[in-house]
């Protein structure tokens, strides 16, 4: 399959922007395809790319879409869209940040993205996982699941930020508030937000785990994000910390964060953990070929207060050998479709 994408829509600057698959390829000169393994997994023998759009069998907008509009060139987006339209070429487009800016709905245009609404997605809206560098890799030094044992009470984990002032609620909510305001008066194009403190919504799902005589909890409570720290030393401190409580946990609390996804997420099934998540609303990647629930503690919003209970439920129903298994089998579902390489080879199969 042939990836095309205009070059001459890179704009270095702004490279945070950049479409996630282009990002192991548009690098200096001398940059070698081992150093593009070893940092991003992806080789330049796995996605054949050519210089001709008539050539292609799928294109790539060069920069997210919220590139375009922070630049005030969507109608440069919007242009070739409509060229590759022409064309009959599918375009995949990335909308990126904790909020995502609103895309219009072109029938050849499908949209990845990691935050949103699931019920509010479009039919070519689909969700995008959060990469992250593989933990057992960089932080063990191993590429097999740190095994746990099957307990009759499950250990439950978190490391992060959660708050349960309600002063700190309210400023969150009014802040979401005064987002939206723009939103809605057109001086903004991110997309509104449900109003929610995410940081007293977290604490509360821990505070109910932590009264509760069914599981056992493992949380390390963090008063900023990444413990505030600033150093690259501390920084990588608090991070093994941060591993160090997934592989000593068989459950992981994941709930979102600013933006309406959970990079926690991703992390746990990494480690071959099993996440506690809390369905806000959430789309998870190829959740049309996956059945999710059959990989984590499937708790929605309205039913966080039994979030315990359904911990128990969940753990009572699995044997030593399943548990084990479900380890597993997370760590390969995170190998195989939630990596950068993994995702895109999926996805594009598909197309």
């Amino acid at each position: 399959m042939k990836l095309y994408y205009p070059k001459s829509h890179y704009n270095k600057a702004h490279r945070g922007l950049l479409f996630p698959l282009l990002k192991p390829f548009l690098k200096a000169e001398g940059y070698t395809d081992a150093e593009r393994v070893a940092t991003y997994g992806v080789s330049e023998k796995d996605f054949e790319f050519t210089e001709y759009l008539e050539e292609a069998d799928v294109v790539i907008l060069t920069m997210a879409w919220n590139y375009y509009v922070r630049t005030k060139q969507e109608s440069l987006a919007i242009a070739f869209v409509n060229e590759c339209g022409a064309l009959n070429k599918k375009v995949i487009a990335f909308n990126a940040g904790d909020f995502g800016v609103r895309i219009p709905y072109y029938g050849n245009l499908l949209v990845l993205r990691p935050s949103g609404y699931k019920s509010k997605f479009t039919e070519n809206e689909y969700a995008f996982p959060a990469i992250i560098a593989d933990p057992l890799k960089k932080y063990f030094d191993i590429d097999m699941v740190l095994q746990r044992p099957y307990q009759p009470k499950a250990i439950i984990g978190f490391c992060g930020q959660a708050n349960l002032s309600r002063l700190n609620a309210i400023k969150e909510v009014f802040k979401t508030l005064l987002r939206n305001t723009k939103c809605f008066l057109g001086f903004s194009k991110e997309e509104p937000q449900q109003l929610l403190s995410t940081s007293f919504l977290r604490a509360t799902v821990l505070k109910t785990l932590q009264k509760s005589k069914d599981v056992k909890t493992n949380f390390i409570f963090r008063k900023k994000y990444r413990a505030g720290v600033t150093s690259d030393k501390d920084s990588h401190k608090t991070t093994l910390e941060f591993y160090n409580n997934l592989k000593d946990s068989d459950y992981v609390v994941c709930v979102r964060g600013a933006g309406n996804f959970s990079v926690r997420f991703y992390e746990t099934l990494a480690m071959g953990r099993i996440p506690v998540f809390i369905n806000t609303d959430c789309a998870l990647p190829f959740d049309n070929e996956i059945d999710w629930k059959n990989h984590v503690v499937w708790v929605e919003y309205k039913d966080r207060n039994q979030v315990a209970q359904k911990v128990k439920e969940f753990h009572e129903a699995l044997s030593k050998e399943d548990f084990i298994d479900l380890q597993l089998a997370n760590r390969k579902l995170f190998e195989e479709r939630l990596t950068l390489s993994g995702f895109f080879k999926t996805m594009l199969n598909a197309q």
